[in-house]
């Protein structure tokens, strides 16, 4: 993963053409209600900026699915950056078209401009070539730094790359520093957390892992479907019947590779999918028929910290329990709560775990939140990502 980045290659007073992830969360109102892809942004920015380049930005929102839809425009962004950066954003009405073309021939150095959401058109996710082409004929240098769109070959994560030279920005040279460190090279003892639901969204990882780390732990949804492979009842809990051979291979391999694999052995229950449902805590061999599981019991948030804290490396991916729901956030909390007081390097792989870090106010205490959750994913389970493949070797 040795790729050139911003720094490598000459950039003065260039035109240079930069795939962001602004695809953040807004309310119905068009406010940005978390900014934190923009925030992690600005370094790149800056550092253009410093080199008197011309910059245009460029990004997707959402899914609108190659039509241009007004609720999905950048629009609101343009005035996010405008602000973080005190300078103003010259935003395109189009990406390739007259606006967008004649706007990005006469922008000036040191001045910034922003397209219009690139998937208004259906060939920015078909990764067509002419389309890739057209936007590439706006810059004269392409830096990716949208991490989390790293893994789709798409025309302006992937395409753009065939017509101009391509390297990183800041952010993503930092997640491939620390997602590559922990695989690659990681202070033992290396932990794993695999939460979330679905042992299908996992099981690449879940093996790609056991190949690396000393000790797997997994919790979440997913964590019934191994119990129920053991031959245990779930109850209502979240479980896929059809994967019950997977999840006793994980745990065969991981017998033979001498890592450590640790389930819950005990669970918080439910009586139905609301907050203030009716709870109570049982073992993991017990639980009875219409309950559902939702979290981790205390006796496994005291196990699962005690061998995080033994920990010198730790990747997070995925909640621990139904974290959304105040009662049954508290095995996600104390498992952020740990992390956050050792003295270890902590990932936390984007998406919910993320989030969950956030919503707890402990993201300035973990080494590094990963802006993809799906591309911290396929990168943790040794997939090439097309963003990436398309960069400069060093």
């Amino acid at each position: 993963m040795n790729k050139k980045t911003i720094k490598d290659i000459e950039l003065k007073n260039k035109k240079v053409l930069v795939r962001c992830d602004f695809n953040v969360p807004m309310d119905s109102e068009k406010n940005i209600t978390d900014n934190t892809r923009i925030v992690a942004a600005i370094p790149t920015i800056k550092y253009l900026l410093e080199n008197n380049c011309a910059i245009i930005l460029c990004s997707h929102l959402g899914r609108p699915k190659g039509e241009v839809k007004p609720e999905f425009s950048l629009k609101p962004v343009a005035k996010e950056l405008s602000k973080l950066l005190n300078q103003e954003i010259i935003m395109a009405n189009d990406v390739i078209g007259e606006d967008a073309k004649e706007k990005a021939k006469n922008l000036q150095q040191g001045k910034i401009m922003l397209l219009e959401n690139v998937r208004f058109h259906k060939e920015e996710t078909d990764n067509d070539a002419e389309f890739s082409k057209q936007l590439a004929s706006m810059a004269e240098i392409y830096v990716n730094d949208a991490f989390g769109a790293a893994h789709r070959a798409h025309a302006s994560t992937a395409g753009v790359a065939e017509y101009l030279p391509a390297v990183s920005g800041f952010l993503i040279e930092k997640e491939l520093k620390f997602l590559g460190n922990a695989l690659n090279n990681p202070e033992r003892p290396f932990v794993a957390i695999m939460g979330g639901a679905k042992v299908s969204d996992k099981i690449g990882v879940i093996d790609s892992l056991i190949e690396k780390v000393d000790t797997l732990i997994i919790g979440g949804g997913m964590a019934y479907t191994f119990f129920k492979a053991q031959g245990y009842e779930v109850g209502n809990s979240i479980c896929e019947n059809d994967k019950l051979d997977l999840a006793k291979q994980a745990m065969k391999k991981a017998e033979e590779k001498g890592v450590k694999l640790m389930l819950p052995i005990d669970t918080k229950i439910g009586k139905e999918f609301k907050p203030d449902t009716e709870s109570k805590t049982v073992s993991w061999t017990e639980i009875p028929e219409g309950w559902e599981g939702f979290d981790i019991g205390e006796k496994s948030i005291k196990r699962f910290e005690e061998e995080i804290r033994k920990a010198k490396t730790v990747v997070w991916n995925g909640p621990l329990g139904l974290f959304e729901f105040d009662q049954f956030a508290i095995g996600t909390n104390s498992i952020a709560k740990v992390l956050s007081e050792i003295d270890a390097t902590t990932i936390i792989g984007g998406g919910d775990s993320a989030a969950a870090v956030r919503k707890a106010g402990l993201e300035d205490t973990m080494t590094h939140i990963s802006t993809g959750g799906g591309a911290s994913l396929e990168f943790l389970e040794g997939k090439k990502l097309p963003g990436i493949e398309c960069l400069m070797q060093q």
